[in-house]
Order: structure tokens, then C-alpha cells, then sequence
């Protein structure tokens, strides 16, 4: 018994080892231009192991971008945990979630950057709902968190009653993933100038707030 748990404990550690391997090269080069061998040798597990225990490198690739948010969740853990947060009027806490999306903007670009290519794999490849269970969950999802300020906000008097609360928060946090992703890219049209890619990210935040702040 015990030689078998050492052996599944071995295996499990190997093929961690793989995902983490395979999450740092997709951010150094694209998911595109890493092959199913490259991780395998700079991993140390065999791409015969990577193909049974993943299927395809779209298996793989799912498991290193559920990775990479369960990542993103740790390093925002606890910030709206503060005593210093917690004492702020609602739309003063809404508005410190919402600049959240500018943060992870300016600190992983790379991230933000194979989103996309993540994005459109799933779509080209039509990879079924029920296999993105695991990573639709490791997504960071700030909407209990915003749900929260926002009641606070009512509270307080700093923040208006919105009809559907829900679907204002998906509709700005889609609208800034989606920008984000844009400026990420890089300019492609002539009339393309994103030298202020943050200012914009924050005029979308700025708005928003604005239509939140409860007229006095």
C-alpha cells in the first residue's frame, strides 16, 4: 500500500510538473508555438505519458490556463480582506475591485496576451462545455465580492439601485477583459494608438462609477 501511494504521489508531482512547465512556455512563446515534445523535454515527462494522461495537447493546454488563474487567485487573495478596504464607503470599494482589471493588465501582459490565443483555440476546436468545468471555476470572478460593495454602497448612500446588478457587473468586466485583451495585442491599423491603453482601461472604470455614484 505504501509503494503504491509513493508511486501515485511520484506520478501526480511529474505531471504538475508538466503543467507548470507548460503554463511558463505558453507565456514565454504562445500556446501555438509549443509543441506537445517541447514540453515533454523541458518537463522531464515523457510525451508518450503527456498523451495518455492528457489526450491532446488541447488537454494539456486546458489544464496550464486553469493553472495559470488558480496562480492569478493567489496573488489577489486577501487584499479585500484589509481593514482599510472594509472601512471604505461601497463605491469607493466597487471602484478599488474594478481597477483589480487594470492591475492584472499592467502585471501580466503575457497572461492577458494568450488569453486570446486560448480563447480562439476553444472556439476553432469546439471543445465541449463539460470538458472547461475545472477552468471556468479557476477563473477570478470578482461579482460576489462586487455584490457585496454594492450592497454596502446601498447602505451607506454612495451607491444608485441598479435594476439587474448581475448583469451590469458581466457587462463591464466582460467590456474590460475584452479591451484589455485588444490593447494587448498591440496597434494594427494606422489610426491605432495605444500608448495610453491604461487611461483607457481606467475611462471605462471611470464611467462606471460614475452611473454607480448616488447623486446627492
Amino acid at each position: 500500500m505504501e509503494n503504491e501511494f509513493s508511486y501515485e504521489t511520484l506520478k501526480n508531482k511529474r505531471i504538475e510538473k508538466a503543467i507548470e512547465t507548460c503554463a511558463e512556455m505558453f507565456l514565454k512563446n504562445g500556446i501555438e508555438a509549443v509543441r506537445m515534445t517541447d514540453i515533454a523535454q523541458n518537463s522531464g515527462v515523457g510525451v508518450a505519458t503527456l498523451y495518455r494522461y492528457f489526450g491532446t495537447k488541447t488537454g494539456i493546454t486546458i489544464a496550464a490556463m486553469t493553472f495559470l488563474w488558480n496562480q492569478m487567485k493567489d496573488m489577489l487573495s486577501g487584499f479585500f480582506d484589509t481593514e482599510n478596504y472594509e472601512k471604505q464607503n461601497g463605491l469607493k470599494q466597487l471602484h478599488d475591485l474594478m481597477k483589480m482589471y487594470v492591475v492584472i493588465y499592467q502585471a501580466h501582459p503575457a497572461f492577458m496576451k494568450i488569453l486570446s490565443e486560448f480563447d480562439l483555440m476553444l472556439l476553432n476546436e469546439k471543445v465541449p462545455p463539460e470538458e472547461l468545468k475545472d477552468y471556468e471555476r479557476s477563473i477570478v470572478n470578482f461579482y460576489p465580492l462586487f455584490e457585496k460593495a454594492y450592497v454596502t454602497g446601498l447602505a451607506d448612500g454612495s451607491v444608485r439601485e441598479v435594476p439587474d446588478i448581475k448583469l451590469f457587473y458581466v457587462s463591464f468586466a466582460h467590456s474590460l477583459m475584452e479591451l484589455s485583451k485588444k490593447l494587448i495585442q498591440g496597434e494594427l491599423l494606422p489610426n491605432d494608438d495605444f500608448s495610453i491603453a491604461e487611461k483607457e482601461l481606467e475611462m471605462v472604470i471611470e464611467t462606471v462609477i460614475y452611473y454607480l455614484k448616488k447623486e446627492e
